[in-house]
């Protein structure tokens, strides 16, 4: 039975003092690499969707220093602590929001991330959430969405369900990836890969907008050559 929003924002209010005490740690450093590697730019508009505090939040603030965040959470609570710990980030904004009537007329984002938050969101909210998405998308714009491995999840929701979330649900990639698609996005890249244990405890998507291919741009030959001969002698090939 799906838990009622009032129940879903006091949980979230009260674990922004967890939060608070964590501080960064591996899981929010992995994320700000992982956008990074996706194409960040120092004027790149961001719009966060399940900031919390805002500990993500600020290290991406800190990589846009041209452009600007706009951070979102369920939890009132969670958004005042961050408008205070954050406050010397001229260019982050923090909005109570659960993205089911967001609008921002005649505004538009080059990256939305989601840090570990789609699994605490019910899955029939999701396509909803990625049509929002798509009204505030340009033909450039990257969906990066970071969440538990499903495999893992599982394992813990058998295991040590006493350190999950209200809600903590393990997400059928083929499904999220259908819920996105389908609202004008193309997959880039996927990878599960491990963060604090080795079974490989998290995953993460890139998403780029589905614009029309303008040209087909051939390879270097010598750059293909030489990847050619790169694996022929790791793996003894003649």
């Amino acid at each position: 039975m799906e838990e009622p929003k009032d129940k879903i924002i006091s949980y979230y209010d009260q674990f922004s003092e967890k939060q608070e005490k964590t501080g960064i740690n591996s899981r929010h450093l992995s994320i700000l690499d992982k956008v990074k590697a996706a194409g960040l730019e120092k004027h790149h508009r961001i719009l966060e969707v399940g900031c919390g505090i805002g500990t993500v939040s600020s290290l991406l603030a800190s990589q846009v220093p041209q452009g600007e965040v706009l951070a979102v959470d369920i939890s009132p609570e969670s958004i005042d602590k961050a408008k205070v710990i954050w406050k010397e980030h001229k260019n982050l904004k923090f909005e109570v929001s659960d993205m089911s009537n967001f609008h921002k007329e005649n505004q538009s984002f080059d990256f939305f991330v989601f840090p570990d938050v789609l699994e605490h969101i019910p899955v029939d909210q999701h396509k909803r959430l990625f049509q929002n998405i798509q009204e505030h998308s340009h033909q450039d714009s990257v969906i990066f969405v970071h969440i538990p491995a499903p495999r893992y999840l599982q394992w813990m929701i058998n295991n040590e369900p006493e350190k999950l979330q209200v809600i903590d649900q393990p997400l059928d990639s083929g499904d999220l990836i259908k819920s996105i698609t389908s609202c004008g996005f193309y997959l880039e890249k996927m990878e599960t890969y491990p963060v604090f244990y080795t079974e490989k405890d998290y995953q993460y998507f890139i998403f780029r907008s589905q614009k029309p291919l303008e040209k087909s741009t051939p390879r270097s030959k010598w750059q293909v050559l030489k990847e050619r001969i790169s694996i022929r002698l790791k793996h003894g090939i003649n």
